[in-house]
């Protein structure tokens, strides 16, 4: 079965230390790809390097709203040069009023740029939002969209607010983090995702799963509090069949399905990079 994980950080510093041993897993582990998600330009180099260097990457670049605040006067030229350094798609960019302090309006302008960026260039957007839901889905009524498709990462949002996303383009990303019995509500909601519009995600070194799920144990050499390891995509599949009531073969047939369809621009640049 070829797997597919719609969202990670795998760039991230906490996984530095572990890397060799990170990847040597994932290979093992039948991972076909990951999206690998920078959040600012502090780490759009590694992700762009990260891409460089292991087949199974998919470089994402974008402003994530909680660093909003501290990009640089040339962040939109930086942000086109990763761009077009490697074929690749824009994320992990959104809204968020869940952080203190948040500055909602910087937010809005940095993500409405990006959004019109993924139209112009025809490339899937990962889009993050806590508490602002409304908001963005007036920003996606009100502004193009790409027409590929756009995700909603570890989607929170209400279940009543799936159909017209869905219909705006929308892809849903489960993640493992949803298996811990406190989240039946998220569980409940993704129950209500079309089926062609699935899709599923690790958000490492996020979002553990529950202890006795977690295949890939991992903690932060630092701080020794645990992290979610990359390889984990399959038990994430494993909890998605099981409460979706379907075998597993289905599901990683279905979410391969939609992860080609969504990032199918990203495969035609490859694609047509490798043969000039």
């Amino acid at each position: 079965m070829n797997l597919y994980d719609a969202h990670n950080h795998l760039q991230d510093e906490r996984l530095a230390p572990h890397l060799p041993q990170i990847i040597s897993e994932i290979e093992k582990a039948g991972i076909e790809k990951m999206v690998v998600n920078g959040s600012c330009e502090e780490d759009w180099p590694q992700v762009l390097e990260l891409a460089r260097r292991h087949p199974f990457v998919i470089p994402s670049f974008g402003y994530h709203p909680w660093y909003v605040k501290e990009r640089t006067g040339d962040w939109q030229k930086n942000l086109l040069h990763h761009l077009e350094a490697v074929p690749s798609a824009i994320g992990e960019i959104g809204l968020d009023r869940w952080i203190e302090n948040f500055d909602l309006p910087a937010q809005e302008e940095v993500f409405v740029f990006q959004l019109r960026l993924a139209v112009e260039k025809n490339l899937p957007v990962s889009i993050h939002c806590l508490q602002a839901w409304g908001r963005l889905l007036e920003l996606l009524q009100s502004n193009p969209l790409p027409h590929c498709g756009f995700l909603l990462h570890s989607y929170g949002g209400p279940k009543e607010m799936i159909e017209p996303l869905a219909k705006l383009g929308a892809y849903f990303s489960l993640p493992g983090y949803f298996a811990h019995e406190r989240k039946v509500k998220q569980r409940e909601t993704f129950k209500h995702v079309p089926r062609n519009r699935l899709l599923i995600e690790t958000d490492a070194p996020d979002q553990l799963l529950p202890d006795e799920k977690n295949l890939f144990p991992l903690n932060d050499q630092r701080t020794g509090k645990p992290l979610n390891h990359p390889a984990n995509v399959k038990a994430v599949y494993v909890f998605a069949a099981e409460f979706l009531n379907e075998s597993l073969e289905t599901l990683t047939g279905r979410v391969e399905e939609n992860f080609k369809r969504l990032f199918e621009p990203v495969f035609c640049r490859s694609n047509a990079a490798r043969t000039e």
